[in-house]
């Protein structure tokens, strides 16, 4: 993917010349400035336009309102129409407007930070939005990196610096990079730097966040580039002091902005839906048009041509075709009222205030951060109630990615857990006492331990437990700096080796400096330093590190840590039994959900010591097969080695993850994990929070390098996957439906048992590509459990448009840093976790809050009340309407097809809007099935949502049967009533007016007690707006049929006196009483037998609920679930070599 050039053609190469803007502008490069927000002050208005007419129902409007204007056919004045359809517009663009100012806001916020950039050969203050490619900036410890730059000296030595990732990758590991050792001499001397006149060729813009390849020509020299030298936009520069670059891509150029994707449109299922739904009422509309049209042209032709001189015309009509075309587009306005306006604007209110229940949420509310959940796109509610996918980023989404040491296992003993008076185990918490380190002044006083047994241990000088911590404070790579006296702070490549040297720490075996061959610690308050011989680094084949020093009494020792598979191999076959106990302890760790290293030392003479010396050397000469003979020389050391035991630590899950993953997984919601780390790594916090257990059928896992290898992985899967179905009669039962392919097909498949696919981010590549992503996806949806490693940020948006795309499903995106940007703004519902890495998930998400265990709240009970809401709400709308409609059809048979109305043109004008629009907005706003605690609870509530059953084209039929129903007994029970009668003053009152004013009050009344019996959850607001509603159109009609009104506006008010007439007779009432039984009596009856004979799942839940208000609620217990068998090597955070050579060159001290 090539940015752009400003002149339109695409990008071959990149060419920058330091310090000379003239030079580059000629090639029009893009500046630093980013732009997120959708709309400006001049495309504001056309764009928002052109949005809101894509929806079918705002051009129908418009259309409608051009036929109002024309006088021949229109019996509706035509300020019915404008007025709500510029309600509707106004409101729309209103709420679009405030959206697009916050990403406004945001954009300038990011444009406008400070940055120090060398103009006219010294440091001058600029905004970000103002960088451009090939100035030279100044970058300071702790700040973002402002643009793609080319490192070209730091304060460290060697041109060194240290950045941490965590916003284009999630890693909050520290990487290292390092400057040219030619442009790291130019240090922080401004003069030379502003001399620096190097032309830098490289690659276009792309989205390749761990490639890069350039040349630099400078001093008649040519340097290779690669990523090593660049510092990408987005990360944080860590431990360094300053460093100097030079801007190679700016702004959208970027490697951040490149991988960020677009801002797509998004609208909900129920949008689309309403848009077909709008064509074929459309299609009704004009049916019945046509009907009434040719009924017209019968009538004029037959009966019509004897009333003409009665009826007058303006112009005498002979043709009764014209006439019945004429009465055609007369009825078209007459009865468009079938889909209001009014609906849409109801629609915009209801969702607002669900955006507004969501904001005020204080059971969402992150109190330690002052961050509540944040609603930023107001228009997708609904569809968090359809969810069928997850994709979900590990790190600082499901974990917290801060690791603590909490058990080991020393010499055949465990310590870590707690016991009381009588020996039991009991649960730590709050109340239980931790071991207390004030005897240690440089204690890290956030570290806590809760067995005061291992504490005794080493006080009491016990060999083994000395041992194990000593190992512990020199095998690692670790960099330690003293802030303050006193204050050490530790540089970590991994945040597990962070925490057992810091763990050692505590126990007082302090690792204070290091040089490239020494290694100093503080052990129990004295203070020893010892050589460092070899660094036996780790890799990802070894997973193991071990290194070799000499105490100051001459004693040589290989301490050795690593994954226990590999290391018990390498044991003296004199640990027998303690590797069987040591193992046993492994078990039970892992069964917890703790990522396990075992330890293990080797005592060394000094003669075997130079004999390894001289291969080692050998080894690291040679010229080829460097990386194989030195694993040799590494496998020839690392034997017969003593157990000393094993670490356990904790990869601490955010708070409630583990419980939020299991309600989603039995309301049939699929996650995946989408992780930019490691296989291990992944698979581990799978099993930390029970996506992977050991009780699953099979995990698959697909690591192929080649798209052969990779579809043969896939097929294996799919073999077992269908094969096993014959054997396996037991289990979790998991039904997919395959979605219809591009074929046409449907394949319908039921899978017995659990399974789970892990599939690396390479194997990736070749499974998304068009032959295999079918295959792929097949596979993949029909497993349980999905987890994608080492995924760039685009693949993760990939992935989920292939299963939206091959699904059809509702998708769901969460991530907390930049990384997940694409894959949030892919989704069809994308959430931002305001966490530690930034805000740019934040900036391009629907939706945000504090902790993943939000989610479960946002789904089961905000989405499934938004979704159950919004569909009851447009099942009572459309029934409301097409009875209100209807009524007109009828009459058209009994008043020569003349497109009379039934009612009064001020009823018509006010039904919608205020008679009947405040009881159905209280429904859609307040209404719930069953309350919040039941709605999590009873998780199998929120299915009906992802099978859609609340509101489909079957659901809607069903609704129109039943406003046509009721739209013909409001017509024809009157009409039969007053066919023969007179009133009690034996005058005649079946006239035009007493008939519309019985017609009307019988509607307005039936759809009051309509919605009545639809309401599942009465407040006091639906009580008043139903009896106000009801009350409010007595006084209007009053009102409008007084003598005082018809004084003013003789010409608007023609039925005057009529209300007072009709209404004082007593069978006026009757009928009334009599419409409104017959209108509800079916719908009572038919409710009541399926509530008591196929009670669906929500009703057997009312009524437990109703039965539980007079008990005491109950307390769910969930219950710890522990795994046994999977260990899992805390290495699994390391990603790459470790810092082994960096240590031993010396080039970072």
């Amino acid at each position: 993917m090539n940015g752009d050039e400003g002149d339109g053609h695409q990008e071959e190469e990149r060419r920058v010349k330091a310090n000379d803007p003239e030079h580059n502008e000629k090639f029009q490069y893009a500046n630093n400035r980013i732009k997120t927000s959708k709309y400006n002050i001049l495309t504001f208005l056309p764009v928002n336009l052109f949005e809101q007419f894509q929806r079918v129902a705002n051009a129908y409007f418009l259309s409608l309102l051009i036929l109002q204007l024309i006088p021949e056919i229109s019996s509706l004045s035509w300020f019915t129409t404008i007025v709500p359809l510029m309600m509707v517009f106004t409101i729309t663009a209103v709420k679009d407007a405030t959206d697009d100012c916050f990403r406004h806001k945001s954009d300038n916020q990011v444009n406008n930070r400070q940055a120090e950039v060398l103009i006219d050969g010294r440091l001058q203050n600029e905004k970000w939005m103002n960088v451009r490619p090939g100035d030279v900036i100044k970058l300071e410890n702790n700040t973002f990196v402002a643009a793609d730059v080319l490192l070209l000296s730091s304060s460290e030595p060697h041109g060194l610096c240290y950045i941490e990732t965590a916003e284009l990758d999630g890693e909050t590991n520290l990487k290292v990079r390092q400057a040219l050792p030619d442009t790291s001499e130019l240090g922080a001397d401004i003069r030379r730097l502003a001399e620096f006149d190097g032309v830098v060729v490289c690659e276009p813009p792309n989205n390749k966040l761990d490639t890069f390849t350039g040349v630099l020509f400078w001093k008649d020299n040519r340097y290779s580039l690669s990523n090593e030298k660049m510092l990408l936009r987005g990360c944080v520069l860590r431990n360094t002091e300053w460093c100097f670059g030079m801007v190679i891509f700016a702004g959208p150029d970027t490697k951040l902005m490149q991988n960020s994707g677009r801002t797509k449109f998004k609208r909900t299922s129920i949008d689309r839906l309403m848009n077909t739904l709008v064509l074929w009422i459309f299609g009704f509309l004009v049916c019945m048009g046509i009907i009434l049209a040719i009924g017209n042209s019968i009538w004029e032709h037959q009966v019509g041509a004897r009333f003409r001189i009665y009826l007058y015309w303006n112009e005498v009509m002979n043709s009764s075709v014209f006439s019945g075309f004429l009465t055609f587009w007369s009825y078209i306005i007459i009865l468009n009222s079938v889909v209001p306006i009014s609906l849409y604007v109801s629609v915009e209110v209801i969702r607002l205030g669900h955006s507004y229940f969501i904001n005020w949420d204080r059971k969402m509310y992150y109190p330690k951060k002052d961050t509540p959940a944040e609603v930023r796109t107001t228009t997708l509610n609904e569809e968090l109630g359809q969810i069928e996918y997850i994709f979900s980023d590990k790190t600082g989404t499901i974990t917290q990615n801060i690791m603590t040491f909490n058990k080991c296992s020393i010499n055949g003993k465990t310590y870590g857990d707690v016991y009381d008076d009588f020996g039991r185990k009991t649960e730590i918490n709050e109340k239980t006492v931790p071991v207390d380190f004030s005897f240690n002044p440089l204690a890290d006083r956030k570290f806590q331990f809760y067995d005061h047994s291992l504490i005794e241990s080493i006080q009491l000088g016990d060999a083994m437990v000395h041992e194990f911590f000593r190992l512990l404070s020199l095998c690692h790579t670790v960099m330690p700096e003293e802030k303050n006296a006193g204050e050490l702070v530790y540089q970590v490549q991994s945040p597990d080796e962070g925490a057992l040297v810091t763990a050692a720490r505590n126990f007082g075996f302090i690792f204070k400096s290091r040089t490239p061959e020494t290694i100093t610690v503080e052990e129990m308050g004295k203070l020893v330093t010892y050589q460092l011989l070899a660094i036996l680094d780790f890799n990802n084949i070894r997973k193991r590190m071990s290194v070799i020093v000499q105490s100051p009494d001459g004693q040589i020792k290989l301490y050795c840590k690593g994954a226990d598979t590999i290391l018990f191999e390498r044991l003296h076959p004199s640990n027998e039994e303690l590797m069987s106990l040591t193992s046993n302890h492994l078990e039970e760790f892992a069964g917890e959900g703790l990522r396990t290293l075992a330890l293990a030392y080797k005592n060394l003479t000094e003669e075997h010591f130079k004999e390894w010396s001289k291969i080692l050397q050998e080894a690291n000469t040679s010229l080829d097969s460097r990386n194989e003979y030195l694993a040799a020389a590494y496998e020839e050391i690392e034997k017969d080695m003593m157990l000393l035991g094993a670490t356990a630590i904790e990869d601490k899950l955010q708070e409630g993850v583990t419980e939020t993953i299991a309600s989603l997984s039995l309301a049939n919601i699929k996650i995946w994990v989408l992780t930019g780390d490691k296989q291990e790594t992944a698979m581990n916090i799978g099993y930390s929070c029970n996506m992977l257990t050991d009780t699953m059928n099979e995990i698959f896992i697909v690591a192929g390098h080649t798209v052969t290898a990779v579809r043969e992985e896939l097929r294996k899967a799919k073999e077992h996957l269908f094969g096993q179905n014959k054997d396996l009669s037991n289990g979790h039962v998991f039904c997919e439906k395959m979605q219809e392919s591009k074929q046409g097909s449907v394949l319908e498949e039921t899978v017995t048992g659990d399974y789970a696919l892990v599939i690396n981010g390479h194997s990736l590549a070749h499974a998304l590509e068009a032959n295999l992503e079918n295959e792929f996806v097949e596979v993949a949806c029909l497993c349980k459990t999905v987890v994608c490693c080492r995924v760039t940020p685009l693949q993760k948006a990939q992935v989920v448009d292939l299963v939206k795309k091959h699904r059809k499903a509702v998708t769901l995106a969460i991530g907390d840093g930049a990384n997940d940007v694409s894959m949030i703004k892919s989704a069809h519902i994308g959430i931002g976790i305001s966490g530690e890495e930034g805000m740019q998930a934040v900036l391009a998400s629907d939706y945000s809050f504090a902790q993943f265990r939000y989610l479960k709240r946002l789904l089961l009970v905000h989405g499934r009340w938004s979704y159950f809401r919004m569909c009851k709400f447009l099942c009572y709308f459309f029934y409301k309407n097409f009875a209100f409609t209807l009524v007109h059809f009828w009459f058209g048979f009994f008043c020569g097809f003349s497109a009379q109305t039934v009612y009064d043109q001020w009823f018509i004008t006010l039904f919608n809007i205020v008679y009947t629009s405040l009881p159905v907005l209280a429904m859609g706003l307040f209404d719930q099935d069953v309350n919040e605690q039941n709605s999590m609870d009873y998780a199998k509530l929120y299915e009906p949502g992802q099978l859609n059953l609340l509101f489909n084209k079957r659901k809607f039929f069903i609704c129109i049967a039943h406003g046509i129903y009721t739209s013909f007994t409001l017509f024809f029970i009157p009409y039969g009533a007053f066919y023969y009668t007179a009133g009690e003053d034996g005058k005649h009152i079946a006239d035009y007016q007493s008939f519309a004013i019985t017609v009307a009050t019988s509607l307005v009344i039936v759809v009051s007690v309509q919605i009545a019996l639809d309401t599942s959850y009465w407040t006091a607001i639906n009580r008043f707006f139903i009896l106000g509603s009801i009350a409010v159109y007595f006084a209007i009609l009053f009102a409008m049929h007084s003598d005082g009104i018809f004084v003013i506006f003789p010409n608007h008010f023609p039925f005057v006196g009529n209300s007072r007439n009709s209404l004082g007779q007593i069978s006026v009432w009757l009928v009334i009483i009599l419409t409104t039984v017959v209108s509800v009596m079916p719908i009572i009856t038919f409710r009541f037998l399926k509530e008591d004979l196929n009670p669906t799942q929500t009703d057997q839940v009312r009524k437990l609920q109703k039965a539980r208000k007079k008990q005491k609620p109950l307390q769910n217990y969930m219950r710890r679930v522990y795994r046994t068998n999977s260990r899992r090597s805390a290495y699994a955070f390391s990603h790459q070599e470790g810092f082994g050579k960096l240590i031993t060159s010396g080039k970072n001290m």
